[in-house]
């Protein structure tokens, strides 16, 4: 199904609609403030083999994030962050940014990778955050594209992301045009923060 969500205004039926095919165990295409991306419930795992399968990876080798739609969500999937990495988070989040922390015992063990780590994302986004906000929990997202790809056109009209996965996913939201550059990922794990990827996300209030 191809869903019009208008991005600003999401209406509150096409949202109900995205939640109740990720309560039975689908998994859905949707824009975000960087790239397009899939995703599906947290703690479905049927869900997340699903998207390692259409990304053509193991699960366990698949680069997924954590959405968030709130700063506390993330002190129940991260173990304990300090004041600094705290307030600098919470200075540029809603926004484009993939924080990698310590896992806690929250994150099923299907994707947390082998060093006990995971990616947070708390996006800029209206239809994400209501589409988490009514479901009730996070979602496992991974970007529609990998790094390695060029960057198709396919991946930021979601009439043609459409024609591309109609088979593959329950619900195709469109939102819009789809950004071409993806978040910036900061390693919080160690005493100094590293910069894995620059992307979308200044990096200035890095000191």
């Amino acid at each position: 199904m191809l869903l019009h969500i208008h991005p600003d205004n999401p209406q509150e039926r096409n949202i109900k609609s995205a939640v109740e095919a990720l309560e039975k165990g689908g998994i859905i295409i949707f824009p975000t403030d960087t790239v397009y991306a899939l995703g599906c419930s947290i703690f479905d795992h049927k869900a997340v083999s699903r998207i390692a399968r259409l990304k053509g990876i193991k699960p366990e080798k698949a680069k997924f994030s954590i959405l968030v739609n709130s700063l506390s969500h993330i002190s129940e999937y991260a173990k304990p962050i300090d004041n600094h990495l705290f307030r600098l988070m919470k200075s540029v989040l809603p926004g484009p940014y993939t924080f990698i922390l310590k896992a806690s015992s929250n994150v099923p063990k299907i994707f947390e990778s082998r060093k006990k780590t995971i990616g947070i994302r708390y996006p800029d986004n209206k239809i994400v955050e209501e589409i988490i906000q009514l479901l009730g929990h996070p979602l496992v997202s991974t970007s529609l594209h990998s790094d390695d790809d060029d960057y198709l056109e396919y991946v930021v009209n979601p009439e043609l992301i459409y024609e591309k996965y109609e088979k593959h996913v329950d619900i195709v939201i469109n939102g819009g045009p789809g950004g071409i550059e993806a978040s910036t990922v900061i390693n919080c794990t160690e005493d100094e923060l590293e910069i894995i990827r620059e992307g979308k996300g200044p990096i200035d209030f890095i000191t």
